[in-house]
């Protein structure tokens, strides 16, 4: 493949060049504002079995990640998540003795649940995308938070004790 011409050129006061593969598989080359185009282009040329290697790892990522969710599979999420969540957020919290101040339903990715200082509970309505003994384990990892606040050995302790199956679950989520 030809990256001469299908390059994009930053130039700016640096001193050096560099190359990056966006996740838009762009390829971006940036430059010192005065350097000429001969010496780009053959910087370009020089690394272009690097270029090809990353654009085909950037191009498999692109594949293995899903379209983002539009709003109506969003709002049909957080809609399940307020039916079943609630529900087992009772039932796990009376087996396990604690009351949570209260439970929030987001559409955060980057996380599956949170507990607030307060003891109040977050749970991202993409937790519904996983299988229910998933969905346990991220309600009773929460819950564990409003009596071990960290991830030290009684969290652990605590959360093996309510589910000592824990890691098997866990595992699920991935």
């Amino acid at each position: 493949m030809d990256y001469m011409e299908q390059y994009e050129l930053i130039r700016s006061q640096r001193r050096t060049l560099s190359l990056e593969i966006t996740p838009e598989c762009r390829v971006l080359v940036r430059a010192p504002a005065r350097l000429p185009r001969e010496a780009i282009d053959d910087f370009v040329l020089r690394h272009a079995d690097w270029i090809s290697r990353h654009l085909k790892r950037q191009r498999r990522r692109q594949l293995s990640v899903p379209p983002p969710p539009t709003p109506e599979e969003i709002a049909s999420l957080k809609e399940k998540a307020l039916e079943v969540l609630p529900g087992k957020v009772a039932h796990w919290s009376q087996l396990m003795g604690v009351t949570p101040a209260g439970i929030k339903i987001t559409a955060a990715r980057k996380r599956y649940g949170s507990c607030s200082g307060k003891n109040s509970l977050c749970f991202s309505c993409f937790l519904m995308r996983c299988p229910e003994e998933a969905v346990d384990l991220v309600v009773v990892h929460e819950l564990c938070h409003i009596l071990e606040k960290n991830h030290g050995p009684r969290f652990y302790a605590l959360l093996e004790r309510v589910l000592p199956d824990y890691r098997e679950r866990k595992k699920l989520l991935q």
